[in-house]
């Protein structure tokens, strides 16, 4: 069962990525496009993509060079696409607090760098697993892009973590999605390359991250359509790094 081109290979690639488009068009239908127009956008982008990678893979007319060609692109415009919708979540998590999205934008920009600079060091250095530099170098530059998507989501939690903020349920769904998805693929990408894994090996593998991202999918289904419930916020003294404060600050900074 575990096999490629199997019935449940074939489910795995094309059931995930037509619920997006599905969701994308509820969505949009619902009148989310001016608060999740990158989301929106990303889910469409990433559903045709991949369905073109599929079909590409199965169709005989299509040679393997091809195929390789059409993965590249779809890595390229996925990797963008999930760069600008992390700034999206950032942007719905800081905008009541207009001075510290400012300076924590700039933020999130250098840690971007920081993750492109290390990324590229990384893939300097990474063994080729293929002599044919076309598939060598789909695989280091989709290793690169989950590295990044990593470290940007990390560097967002880490600062609702510090700055005690909790992001509203669609906003959240959208980042923890995102999350497990990368860190898994990440995850599973370091064990292809370093564990000298069969074949067999490494499409139980596949499986495994079409799975999870299958899961993911219907996350962002619960948590962009399921109604939010309204929870009463408890008195008590402010949390010990008051936005409001902060935010007042650095208008004074910025703005002197």
């Amino acid at each position: 069962m575990l096999q490629a081109h199997s019935f449940l290979w074939h489910y795995l690639w094309i059931v995930p990525n037509i619920l997006l488009i599905v969701l994308a068009a509820i969505l949009w239908l619902r009148g989310y496009g001016r608060r999740f127009p990158v989301f929106i956008a990303f889910a469409l982008v990433e559903a045709v993509g991949q369905l073109s990678v599929y079909a590409a893979d199965v169709a005989p007319s299509v040679s393997a060079e091809n195929f390789w060609r059409v993965d590249w692109a779809s890595i390229l415009t996925e990797g963008l696409l999930k760069f600008i919708l992390i700034g999206e979540i950032f942007a719905q998590i800081f905008n009541p607090y207009a001075s510290i999205a400012k300076v924590a934008k700039y933020l999130i920009r250098g840690v971007g760098v920081v993750l492109v600079l290390a990324s590229a060091v990384a893939a300097a250095f990474v063994p080729k697993d293929n002599p044919n530099g076309l598939i060598s170098g789909a695989h280091i530059l989709e290793q690169t892009t989950y590295f990044i998507e990593c470290g940007l989501l990390l560097f967002v939690f880490l600062l609702l973590y510090y700055f005690r903020l909790s992001a509203s349920r669609p906003t959240f769904g959208i980042a923890l999605g995102l999350a497990i998805s990368s860190c898994v693929h990440l995850a599973t990408w370091a064990v292809i390359d370093n564990a000298g894994l069969s074949n067999a090996t490494r499409v139980e593998i596949g499986f495994l991250n079409m799975a999870v991202y299958h899961l993911c999918v219907i996350m962002w289904f619960y948590f962009l359509l399921v109604p939010e419930k309204v929870a009463e916020k408890p008195g008590g003294s402010l949390p010990p790094n008051n936005l409001e404060l902060w935010n007042r600050e650095l208008e004074r900074l910025l703005h002197p």
